[in-house]
């Protein structure tokens, strides 16, 4: 009964105001949303406030678009909703949480608005910043929705982090990123792998970067894994993201937690610079040196769009190809925007402790130490080898012949 009494003007209020601007706010956003009969849901988040809910609300005409929202923010109390979980903050958690609401949302309300109603559920799970301030600010952010109505359902499952310095600040960056989500989900005529540059309107990759993205369903079950890590990786989305040996994209902060690491990193620019040997040796040095691991020692090919050794005219369909060849043999490829290797250390560092180690040949390394690379440093070369060999950081060099070393030189001059 709410949904019928929204004023007949605000559709052409709505219109007008969208001619101001050929981008609309986040206020824009969820009045657009609100002020579509067409467009139905839950809202249900856990642990950052109820951030995307409130935009709704604040905006007006939340009747028009909300049927229920949620938080059930103890833990027990969550279990008996959704279901046992090992871990509140994951995406287990989070697809509980959109079965849940959205069969109850169908089950509730299908016969009366079916046949003219797009139904979605939204859910967070997110552990924003704690009052000591020394938590991991992370979360499980998820939608469901049709794109026509009674049509079948379609899911966008995302990872994040949480950038901010304050909880406050966190909570307003998670309400506008869920907003941008669910607006793009409506408002998208052909989803391509660019459409999650919009999820970043109203904020930047310096307070939300997100490094997973899983989708499915009808809408959206054409979209390639690897177009879509480019994307988030390429749009400065994400400092990094991770493909496992499916090339499906993977959450770094759970694959690499408390792992021994071996990195190598490539340009990859010929598939000859693919030498599955020189991981599979230095991953034998790493088990002399370290015989009982408590986690299995992680293998990962590293490529950067933003290389030191290249110009930045590579455009991405190029990074493209290296990326497809460098996943095809099923390893584990980190792909980044890290420029130089010891911002890779850094990077790593986020999530694990455990020994690392830079596997690469020894014209790799020689090149490393080439001081010219590091001119933007106070401290220069040596800066640079301060930051890189952190601690229980080594290198394992892998053999070259002589002509092969000449040849790699020549051709990195």
């Amino acid at each position: 009964l709410m949904r019928t009494m929204i004023p007949a003007r605000f559709p052409a209020i709505l219109a007008a105001m969208s001619t101001e601007t050929d981008e609309f706010s986040t206020h824009q956003k969820a009045l657009a949303i609100n002020l579509d009969a067409g467009i139905y849901g839950t809202v249900a988040e856990i642990g950052a406030g109820q951030e995307v809910a409130r935009w709704f609300f604040r905006v007006g005409g939340a009747a028009g678009s909300i049927a229920k929202t949620m938080s059930a923010y103890d833990m027990q109390v969550s279990d008996q909703i959704y279901g046992k979980s090992g871990r509140y903050v994951s995406r287990q958690r989070v697809e509980a949480m959109l079965d849940k609401e959205y069969r109850l949302l169908c089950e509730r309300l299908g016969d009366a608005l079916e046949s003219h109603t797009r139904f979605f559920a939204f859910a967070d799970t997110v552990a924003a910043r704690n009052y000591t301030g020394t938590n991991d600010c992370h979360g499980w952010i998820g939608l469901r929705f049709q794109t026509v109505p009674g049509g079948e359902p379609n899911d966008i499952v995302l990872h994040v982090n949480m950038l901010d310095r304050t909880n406050l600040l966190q909570q307003e960056a998670l309400g506008i990123l869920g907003i941008n989500l669910i607006y793009a989900a409506f408002h998208t005529a052909e989803f391509t792998p660019d459409f999650l540059q919009e999820l970043q309107d109203d904020l930047s990759s310096s307070r939300v970067e997100i490094d997973m993205v899983h989708v499915s369903g009808p809408a959206l079950e054409h979209l390639d894994p690897l177009e879509m890590g480019m994307s988030l990786v390429h749009g400065d989305l994400a400092l990094a993201v991770m493909f496992g040996p499916d090339g499906q994209l993977e959450p770094p902060n759970e694959v690499i937690r408390k792992r021994p690491v071996i990195v190598e990193r490539g340009l990859y620019q010929h598939h000859t610079e693919i030498d599955p040997e020189v991981l599979a040796s230095a991953h034998r040095q790493l088990h002399l040196d370290l015989p009982e691991p408590e986690r299995e020692p992680l293998a990962l090919m590293e490529l950067s769009v933003n290389n030191l050794r290249e110009g930045t005219d590579i455009d991405r369909d190029e990074y493209m190809r290296r990326l497809r060849a460098i996943t095809a043999p099923g390893h584990w490829v980190l792909l980044t925007r890290l420029r130089h290797s010891y911002n890779l250390t850094d990077y790593l560092r986020r999530y694990s402790q455990e020994p690392l180690r830079f596997a690469m040949g020894t014209s790799t390394l020689a090149m490393l130490f080439a001081g010219e690379y590091y001119a933007q440093l106070p401290g220069g070369l040596l800066e640079a080898t301060g930051k890189l060999f952190a601690d229980n950081v080594k290198i394992y060099a892998h053999p070259m012949t002589p002509e092969a070393f000449g040849a790699h030189m020549k051709a990195a001059d």
